[in-house]
Parts: C-alpha cells; structure tokens; sequence
C-alpha cells in the first residue's frame, strides 16, 4: 500500500501559526497533523504501508527529514515531491505520479478522522465521506441504487446529497488515476482556474470505474485556528495517546483537568490547567488558568487566563485575559 498526501500549500488561513512552519507539521498533543492523518490510515489498511509521498513546496532541508522519519515510524520508505506552482489539486496529485502504483492512498493533509472500518480491497476505489448538515458548502457525492458513487457536486445550492468529500481515497490501481491526471495536464482541462482531482474522479466514473463511498465515523478539520482547536479537543478525547504526562515534567501547587497533553520538561505552577489543553516541551506556565489552548515548545506562559488559543514556539506571553492566536518568536507583555 502506497499513501500519497499533497501538502505544497502555503496554509494562509492559519497565519501566523504557518509563518515558520508548515501547517501539516503543526503539532496536536504531541504530534503533527500529518503524523496523526498518516497513522489514522494506516490504522484502515489491511496490510503495511510500503511508501508515502509527500508533495510539498520549498519548505526545506529540517521539514523534509520530519517528513522521512514520520513515514519510517510507519515502516515505509518517505519520497518526496515538490509542487512549484499551486495548480490545482490533480496537479498536486500528478506531482506524486511516480508513485502512483497499486494500491494506493491519496490524503490532503489537513483533514484527520476516526473510523471503525478496513479498507476492502476487493473495491476498485473508495471516496471517504461524512453526512454534514450543510452540504452547500462541501462537495458531495450522489450515489446510485447499488450504494455506488454516481456523481459529484461541488457546494451544491440545492439538496442532492448531505455525504461530504472529505479529502481521502482509495484506488485499487493507482495506474488508472495516474493516466486520467496525465490526461489532465496534456490536454489543458481546466475548470475554475486549475486542474481539479474531482474532473479526474468524474472521469474515470464515466469511464467506468465505480467509487465506493466509505462513511467515517468523525471527519476533522484543521483549516483554520479556533477549528484546530476544536479539532485538537477531539484529539484528546478520542485518542489513548495523545492524554499524556511525560515523566519528566515538573507540576507543583497546579490542578490538572484531563484530558490534557503535557511534554517533555514542561514546568508548571500555581496554575489550572485544562481540560483539553496541550503543553510543548521546554515550556514554563506559572500563575495561570489554560483551557482548549494548544502551547508549543519553548515557551513561557505567566499570569495568563487563556482559552480557546493557540500559541506558538518561543513565545514569552504575560498578563491576559483573552482568546489568543500568536505565532513563534513573539514577547508580549499585557501587564
């Protein structure tokens, strides 16, 4: 099993949190996104993961070895691909063409999900769906008396279906899709300004191939800072692992309301932290009431009253009673 996840863009939605990393390597409870989308597909897959290619921008030399040895904790080998100019999703997907044989996964990366099911590989290809409430702001799948998939609308004004694309498939041979983007990019099929991945799923249907949509049980997204934080909440009250203390932290004259993630060397007192909070490694939090709020590492936090925040690496913050998004590398001081 091969997994392909496009990740060039430039996460501008989640300024400033994005300014110095990208958006996939932003950390929940003590992983990266795309660490936790990586593991929740592999979890689906009945057999191993052989390879993951990552198609990514010019992010550098340090992401692109967080990116190998998140694919080597997985037992697969990382390729990675780079996209120069943002295309469209097919072309992000064609980037990866190399690797698009077999069985094969195509995830973008900033959705996360639970589910209860296998992946069946007796099925041709599968669409990942949820039911959502307004699927005016989606795109959705229609399906046929069969249950298969027989076509998709992007936000459709009018109800055809409420079963949202959630942005992760399935194809038995990745080689089909592979020909049907190269189809794509020769012939110059644009639609809206770019090479969409829904002209190139439409076309393999009306070519025959039959989509299966597979419903999960909690579609996750991490678009932009208070759904992060609300994606992160659902992190650790979903996940055994992300609810932890590491051992070496230090917790003095402090209430601690779980569920909660606290990192390698964090020191806290006098303070409340919780529930669904997480604390980087090497962060400080003295004489402070935390609660929904992600910190990152290195950071020192005093005299806060935080709450559905986001707060990034190296950052010194003190004195504030507020719902705060702040990148890495600041100082601020509200006394």
């Amino acid at each position: 099993m091969k997994i392909i996840i496009p990740m060039a863009g430039m996460g501008t939605r989640m300024r400033p949190h994005t300014l110095t990393v990208p958006k996939p390597l932003i950390v929940l409870a003590g992983k990266s996104i795309v660490q936790r989308l990586v593991e929740g597909i592999a979890k689906v897959c009945d057999e191993p993961i052989d390879e993951i290619g990552f198609v990514i921008g010019k992010f550098g030399e340090k992401v692109e070895k967080q990116l190998v040895k998140i694919a080597e904790n997985t037992g697969a080998k990382a390729k990675i691909y780079y996209q120069t100019e943002a295309l469209g999703t097919a072309h992000a997907v064609w980037c990866a063409a190399d690797s698009l044989e077999g069985k094969t996964v195509v995830a973008f990366a900033d959705t996360l999900f639970f589910a209860d099911f296998k992946i069946d590989n007796f099925t041709d290809s599968i669409i990942w769906v949820q039911k959502v409430e307004n699927p005016e702001a989606y795109g959705v799948v229609t399906t046929d008396e069969e249950g298969f998939i027989n076509g998709f609308e992007e936000k459709p004004e009018t109800f055809v279906s409420d079963l949202a694309i959630i942005g992760i498939y399935y194809f038995k041979e990745g080689e089909i899709l592979k020909k049907e983007l190269q189809n794509i990019i020769d012939n110059k099929i644009i639609k809206s300004g770019e090479y969409q991945l829904t002209t190139a799923l439409e076309n393999l249907r009306n070519n025959g191939l039959k989509f299966l949509p597979e419903e999960v049980e909690e579609w996750l997204d991490c678009g932009n800072k208070s759904i992060t934080v609300k994606t992160h909440s659902r992190v650790l009250a979903k996940s055994p692992d992300a609810v932890y203390t590491d051992p070496s932290s230090e917790i003095r004259d402090s209430t601690i309301i779980q569920p909660c993630f606290i990192g390698r060397n964090v020191k806290i007192a006098n303070s409340v932290i919780g529930p669904y909070v997480s604390i980087g490694e090497n962060s400080v939090v003295t004489n402070s009431i935390l609660k929904t709020t992600i910190i990152q590492n290195d950071s020192e936090i005093d005299s806060v009253n935080a709450h559905n925040s986001m707060i990034g690496s190296n950052t010194k913050i003190s004195g504030k009673v507020s719902d705060l998004s702040i990148g890495d590398f600041n100082v601020i001081d509200f006394k």
